[in-house]
């Protein structure tokens, strides 16, 4: 569920030759983010480098599942034979002690604000109802997300901790905007392409060829060629 929301949300930024950017209406030829593994990206740069902590993110994810409670749950390969819907697979992972991953909420908070841009994604083509919506029903849903949509605010501000209540609409704001930053610099960087073990690229990036990017050492300004208008000198 959140790799497919994942996928939905880094077309949105640089769509490419998918199914994804197609569903949204957005195809292109030239390869995009998918191709640039932007998911990947972004599932490993929430869970292990943004800071969030544990006892506000399990309230919120909670609090999300119930708004998620009748969105059915389909993984091909997967048994769910014990979770008939999103919010009870939520539910299933509250129980246990281990860490929740900040991945997982924004996972759910996306899937949440498109069932209120159009609630017929409740089912269909792919896992989540994110990416089931056009390219203009995301960014609506990002507008909900920024403006501090009372749905989502009735949800979620109850149940964080103080002194968050009442913050929502700040984080919201905050949240849109680095969400479409963050995914945008995955699909753009050279995460994909780079071995730690090396410290190098081992291949061209997508962001590279889609960016024209020239890398090694480029040519610097001419060697000085005089004056302007033929002059010998300056004064002081």
């Amino acid at each position: 569920m959140s790799r497919d929301t994942y996928n939905g949300l880094a077309v949105f930024t640089v769509p490419g030759p998918d199914a994804y950017s197609t569903q949204q209406g957005t195809p292109r030829e030239e390869a995009g983010a998918l191709e640039a593994r932007t998911a990947d990206f972004m599932l490993h740069a929430l869970d292990n480098f943004v800071p969030f902590p544990d006892e506000v993110v399990r309230p919120i994810a909670a609090a999300l599942a119930r708004g998620l409670a009748d969105v059915p749950l389909a993984l091909p390969g997967i048994d769910l034979s014990d979770v008939d819907s999103l919010g009870e697979a939520v539910d299933a992972l509250l129980v246990n002690d281990e860490e929740m991953p900040l991945s997982l909420v924004v996972t759910l908070l996306l899937n949440f604000l498109a069932l209120q841009v159009n609630p017929a994604t409740k089912s269909g083509r792919f896992v989540a109802p994110f990416c089931r919506l056009s390219y203009a029903e995301k960014a609506n849903a990002f507008s909900l997300l920024e403006g501090a949509d009372s749905d989502l605010v009735a949800v979620v501000d109850g149940e964080v901790p103080e002194p968050m209540r009442g913050s929502v609409s700040g984080v919201g704001k905050y949240l849109g905007g680095s969400l479409i930053s963050f995914t945008t610099f995955g699909a753009y960087c050279e995460w994909a392409t780079f071995d730690p073990g090396t410290r190098s690229v081992g291949s061209e990036p997508v962001g590279w060829r889609n960016s024209d990017y020239d890398p090694g050492v480029l040519d610097g300004w001419d060697d000085m060629q005089g004056y302007y208008q033929g002059r010998k000198a300056v004064a002081a």
